[in-house]
C-alpha cells in the first residue's frame, strides 16, 4: 500500500492537558513555555519545532512534546499558569499517535469519519476531535493536500483503530 496510503505509529510523545485564559497573563505564559502562541481558532493546532498544542476548547488545549519529558512539561507548564487559575495535568499515556498518508489517505478517513475531508476545509492546522471506525479521535491535517494526517487515538483503541485502517485500506493496495 506504500504508493496510496501509509500506516504507521509516531514515537512516544509526552501529552499534558492545559486549561488557562488565552487572552491573559496564562495564556501568555504557556506560551513562552511551549515557543508558541495558543491556538485559539476552533478546530485548530498550533506547532513550532518539537511542540504541538491543538485546540480542544475555548481554554483547554492537548500539548504534545517529542522530546521533553512528560514530567518536566507538565511542572513547567503548571508553573506557568498556576498562579493564573490555570491548570497542566499530564495525560501521556492516554493516547497514541499513528500518522496517515498516502494519495488516497483522504478516502480511506472518509470511510469511517463524518467530517468533511475536502482541503478547502480541513487544510494544515485543522484538528478536530471525531469518531473514525467507531473510535474517539483527534484528527490533524498536516498539508492542504488531503495525503498526510495525525490521529491521536486513546491506547486502549489503539488495537482497534489499526485493524479498521488496515482493513478499510485494503482496497487501495
Amino acid at each position: 500500500m506504500a504508493d496510496t496510503v501509509t500506516i504507521a505509529a509516531e514515537p512516544f510523545a509526552a501529552m499534558v492537558n492545559l486549561w488557562t485564559d488565552p487572552a491573559g497573563p496564562g495564556g501568555a505564559a504557556a506560551g513562552r513555555v511551549l515557543g508558541l502562541e495558543l491556538p485559539t481558532a476552533p478546530s485548530t493546532f498550533a506547532e513550532a519545532a518539537r511542540v504541538c498544542a491543538i485546540w480542544l476548547g475555548p481554554e483547554e488545549w492537548l500539548v504534545t512534546d517529542r522530546a521533553a519529558a512528560a514530567t518536566v512539561l507538565e511542572a513547567e507548564l503548571r508553573a506557568a499558569v498556576g498562579a493564573h487559575g490555570g491548570a497542566a495535568v499530564d495525560v501521556s499515556g492516554q493516547r497514541t499517535a499513528v500518522r496517515l498518508g498516502g494519495s488516497r489517505a483522504r478516502d480511506l478517513l472518509a470511510k469511517g469519519c463524518s467530517i468533511d475531508l475536502h482541503p478547502r476545509v480541513f487544510r494544515a492546522g485543522s484538528a478536530v476531535q471525531t469518531m473514525l471506525g467507531r473510535a474517539a479521535v483527534i484528527l490533524s491535517a498536516l498539508d492542504d493536500a488531503g495525503t498526510d494526517y495525525r490521529i491521536l487515538v486513546r491506547s486502549s483503541f489503539a488495537g482497534h483503530l489499526a485493524r479498521w485502517l488496515t482493513d478499510a485500506a485494503a482496497e487501495f493496495g
